[in-house]
């Protein structure tokens, strides 16, 4: 059984002009809650319990979901305090029974291949995996540098012009998770763990066919409902 953490605990700050009094996690899209759209996709590739790092709002998530989904098991990791992405995924560690586990950020949405993603993570004995995405413009994202099969660089965002996204969907492993538990209670997982991982170790990558959606921003949001629709066209061929 392969079990996945999602993190769900941001503020949504940028999102308030259109969603009010809700996580972005609980956003509608397509006449759902945006994480219920996530949550089918990690049903189709076979996942059967996640863990919800959860922060502000949490009590609406949980009273939303409860203990299941479908036939996904849910538990939850409530933090008290901004712990930020990385402090959170340490937080519920202990909730996490068996590696390597799924890690997927709760505000967006990229097709992924978790077999290949497992493959590549037990071929490589790989620490970290990731799932990255091209797109025409990187600037709001920051770039992806690839070498080969591996991941070389993770650059700042403002760069524009066309390259391959971080897509917020990883493969941890033992040794990641190691870095994890090693680091202090509030910290960044893309900063202060991932961004020198791959510059010290191998980490290979899959490439998603796309569409990506991230909700973070309003412009965004407002075009998700035709993105995922595209996605779900392209998952039925």
């Amino acid at each position: 059984m392969t079990q996945a953490m999602v993190l769900v605990g941001g503020a949504g700050s940028r999102l308030r002009p259109r969603v009010r009094n809700l996580p972005k996690a609980l956003a509608p899209v397509a006449e759902r809650p945006f994480l219920t759209h996530l949550f089918d996709m990690l049903i189709d590739q076979g996942v059967e319990e996640v863990v919800l790092a959860t922060g502000r709002l949490a009590h609406l998530i949980e009273g939303e979901y409860g203990a299941s989904y479908r036939s996904l098991s849910i538990r939850y990791s409530q933090e008290t305090e901004p712990l930020g992405t990385g402090g959170a995924v340490k937080h519920a560690l202990p909730l996490m029974a068996r590696e390597p586990f799924l890690l997927l950020n709760g505000d967006s949405i990229a097709p992924f291949d978790l077999a290949r993603m497992l493959y590549l993570q037990g071929r490589e004995d790989a620490g970290l995996v990731l799932t990255v995405c091209r797109q025409a413009d990187v600037a709001r994202f920051g770039a992806v540098l690839t070498d080969g099969p591996n991941v070389l660089e993770l650059t700042e965002k403002g760069r524009a012009g066309p390259g391959l996204i971080n897509c917020g969907v990883y493969l941890v492993a033992e040794g990641c998770a190691a870095r994890l538990l090693s680091m202090g209670e509030r910290f960044s997982f893309e900063q202060d763990v991932m961004t020198p991982w791959v510059r010290q170790h191998s980490a290979p990558f899959v490439e998603s066919p796309g569409p990506f959606i991230d909700i973070g921003v309003p412009e965004d949001y407002d075009r998700a409902g035709a993105v995922l629709a595209e996605l779900m066209t392209n998952m039925s061929r």
